[in-house]
């Protein structure tokens, strides 16, 4: 099939630079396993687990089969005030999952969803126990929690919020970014720093706003998007008490982390620390079908159930239509047994030490390369920019990389590799040395 066989006109691409794309279209039909098929019958690894969701590998039986079957017996049913099974089921095995008294789920669609519920639970929350004036918000510099105006506001990515700045939430501050540039080259471990990076929070952000009115504390574990930064060791611990001496909730965004990426189930796992709210989506159905949601402590949960109001009256005005869709719970429900039957997240794990290796040994030393992060199953080489352009050479080589059958992810002049983590040696060493060879080229 070639790309003319099809009317590009109607279609306007997310986060995509479209007058290029149009001129030079990338366009999948098929995959199955590692690899897609493009238009042009050609085949391309997916380097990225098709945007941190294909933790499975694409194509899998057993959820096509769960969907399938969820279709031809309950194809949807109104989440308000009524459920169905499947999202009884999911909500469990999810729960369990957890870490702590993260107990109670509550379903959307999308992590940028999950973080606009999260922010709303937060208030409502501290509104029921009787503090309501806690309505400040702290996110971090570079953090990115989804396209939703609540999302943006506590997000710190500067071109998604530059545009809608009039629009954003005026009580929200921001901690300083976690990377030490004395660790820029990071292997399978936490880095240690010099630098206190929740200096300023303590002695700046919270005198600031006072502690008594800021609600919640919103980071990723791993910033992901930025480019996967890792935070030094104990960063996240001393954050948990920093939020408990303060009565601050916090939140981890584990819409990237969860569900094996680390190794683990959740990055609260990997850092053993247990947020108040906990983010996901993505690898959760394998990215098969949109589902999001937040994992609450149950004392959260429990606040929320004490009141005065009739039983009749709703707790939380809060929901989507599709929250806790069946046949998405039907997929969760599938795709979490495939990750447990086949030990994937133990898999990711040590293949994320064939990646990291992978990645050390063939980066450094290159060309224009100032930077090689890797941890859990996801490396990222980072590049000096070009003056006057940021992000384009980066982009250029993701261009080039995809021509020669390997998609890697651009984020800034930083490129990213997250597989799947069915993910074969063979693959990471093709993934590596393609990208590689156009860092090369493109020096």
């Amino acid at each position: 099939m070639a790309y003319n066989d099809f009317n590009m006109d109607s279609h306007w691409l997310p986060f995509t630079p479209n007058r290029a794309f149009r001129k030079d279209p990338r366009v999948f039909v098929a995959a199955d396993g590692m690899t897609f098929t493009t238009h042009d019958g050609r085949q391309v690894i997916d380097g990225i687990s098709s945007l941190w969701c294909v933790g499975a590998g694409h194509n899998r039986k057993p959820i096509n089969d769960a969907i399938k079957k969820q279709l031809d017996t309950l194809d949807y049913a109104t989440a308000f005030q009524a459920s169905n099974d499947q999202a009884f089921k999911a909500a469990e095995m999810i729960a369990q999952m957890a870490p702590g008294d993260l107990n109670k789920v509550l379903f959307c669609n999308s992590g940028s969803e999950a973080a606009d519920t999260s922010l709303k639970v937060a208030l409502a929350y501290h509104r029921a126990r009787g503090e309501g004036h806690r309505n400040v918000f702290i996110g971090r510099e570079k953090g990115y929690h989804g396209v939703g105006f609540g999302g943006m506001s506590v997000g710190g990515i500067p071109a998604n919020r530059k545009v809608y700045g009039t629009a954003l939430l005026p009580r929200v501050d921001h901690l300083r970014f976690i990377h030490d540039p004395a660790n820029a080259y990071i292997h399978n471990r936490e880095p240690e720093s010099q630098e206190d990076f929740l200096l300023e929070l303590e002695n700046r952000i919270l005198p600031l706003h006072d502690p008594s009115n800021v609600a919640a504390i919103i980071v990723e574990p791993v910033a992901g998007s930025a480019g996967w930064y890792i935070p030094p060791r104990g960063y996240l611990k001393r954050l948990r008490e920093i939020c408990d001496k303060h009565g601050i909730l916090l939140i981890f965004d584990e819409v990237i982390t969860g569900f094996g990426r680390m190794g683990t189930a959740f990055g609260a796992d990997f850092y053993g620390v247990v947020p108040d709210m906990l983010n996901f989506a993505k690898c959760v159905t394998n990215g098969v079908i949109p589902l999001g949601g937040v994992i609450c402590r149950d004392r959260i949960y429990d606040q929320m159930m004490k009141t005065d109001a009739a039983e009749h009256v709703i707790e939380f005005f809060h929901g989507y239509t599709y929250s806790g869709h069946p046949v998405a719970c039907a997929a969760a429900v599938a795709t979490l047994d495939v990750y447990r039957q086949e030990n994937l997240f133990a898999r990711a794990g040590e293949m994320g030490k064939v990646l990291g290796d992978a990645f050390h040994s063939t980066f450094k030393g290159l060309p224009n390369v100032i930077g090689i992060r890797s941890l859990g199953l996801a490396a990222a080489v980072e590049l000096a920019p070009i003056a006057g352009s940021p992000g384009k050479r980066a982009y250029d080589i993701f261009v080039d990389c995809f021509k020669k059958g390997a998609l890697v992810r651009p984020a800034g002049d930083v490129l990213v590799i997250a597989p799947p983590y069915v993910v074969e040696k063979e693959h990471i060493d093709r993934l590596v040395n393609t990208l590689a060879d156009s860092v090369k080229a493109h020096a």
